[in-house]
């Protein structure tokens, strides 16, 4: 098993991405910490982790609160002894505006989810990491970490953000064994995007923009979220995968 004996945390682990991600976190031998505000969601994919032989718990946090990520960090290290391992996933996708339109409070919130988040996030896991001679560390970035979306300024900030401060960490932290590396999924059939379905046009469109002709599947993520986090990719860091389905070919 690539994680055993490793504890790991997985942010917006209710649903999506973060719930396949600390699925298959446990069945590679870790132990796993979900997080999210969805406390009834999140209980409940820890749950169905132990019921199929994992080893999970539930931490509710709000990760746009560095009080909230600090304590995310303290729980862990006190309910399993230490961490190696990390998935900063949590985000939301905010209003569709273009700039000069865009509210001032939803940038301060998408920024606050989708980019703060992050750095509180590691700021305390990093430390952590330390304590336990080294670790990893995948922070969920997104094709529009890479590219421009009409009506998405905040998001494609944030995003953006991501890929650099991912960057900036995996330098500074090299020489001290702990390696950092973001992915950047494109559209991913999700909780946020099964919502699109309801509108065929709108749906249509967005497979329309993936040469492999269709959406991206949570699971698809997290097995490249796994190598990263795994000693297979001991030699990689500062480094942003796309799995994207041809999203950026283009």
């Amino acid at each position: 098993m690539l994680f055993k004996n490793k504890t790991t945390i997985v942010t917006g682990a209710a649903s999506g991405i973060g719930k396949s991600t600390a699925e298959l976190y446990a069945k590679e031998g870790a132990n796993v910490v979900l997080s999210d505000i969805d406390e009834k969601k999140g209980n409940a994919a820890a749950e169905a982790i132990n019921k199929n032989g994992g080893n999970a718990i539930f931490i509710k946090a709000d990760v746009s609160s560095h009080d909230d990520c600090r304590s995310l960090v303290e729980q862990t290290v006190k309910h399993f002894g230490r961490l190696d391992v990390a998935c900063n996933n949590a985000g939301i996708g905010g209003e569709q505006n273009p700039v000069a339109d865009y509210s001032i409070e939803n940038w301060n919130k998408v920024i606050a989810v989708n980019l703060s988040s992050v750095f509180y996030c590691m700021k305390y896991e990093i430390k952590a990491m330390l304590e336990a001679g080294g670790g990893s560390i995948v922070n969920i970035a997104s094709i529009l970490g890479n590219t421009s979306f009409e009506n998405s300024a905040a998001y494609v900030s944030a995003k953006h953000g991501v890929v650099g401060l991912t960057k900036n960490a995996a330098v500074e932290y090299a020489k001290k064994n702990i390696r950092v590396n973001s992915v950047g999924p494109a559209f991913i059939h999700t909780p946020l995007i099964a919502e699109l379905e309801k509108d065929k046009e709108a749906y249509n469109f967005l497979v329309s923009l993936h040469p492999i002709g269709r959406l991206g599947k949570p699971e698809e993520v997290a097995e490249l979220v796994i190598w990263l986090s795994s000693d297979k990719a001991s030699f990689v860091t500062g480094s942003y995968y796309p799995v994207d389905g041809g999203y950026l070919a283009k």
